[in-house]
């Protein structure tokens, strides 16, 4: 199954619309933050119509959500080692 996500856009008077339909004003309960050395955060969250989403510390309003089922899938993907190249 094929699974594509959707990312906010940067902030600012040129940036498109979001392409998420939870995504303006999403209510986003987010979890601790993951942070590797030189404070590289990562944090993942959930809204109240089950979305998932990861979105990083230094950029707040901007994130990538999808299903919780695609979250699912991309994790195993990273931890089977699928993007290890980018490493």
């Amino acid at each position: 199954m094929r699974h594509t996500m959707n990312v906010t856009p940067p902030a600012g008077p040129a940036a498109p619309a979001p392409s998420s339909p939870a995504a303006p004003g999403a209510e986003i309960t987010w979890g601790d933050a993951f942070c590797s050395e030189g404070a590289n955060c990562f944090r993942f969250g959930l809204d109240g119509e089950g979305r998932a989403y990861i979105g990083s510390t230094l950029a707040p309003g901007e994130y990538v959500s999808d299903s919780v089922e695609a979250l699912r899938a991309l994790i195993s993907a990273v931890k089977s080692g699928a993007a290890d190249h980018l490493l």
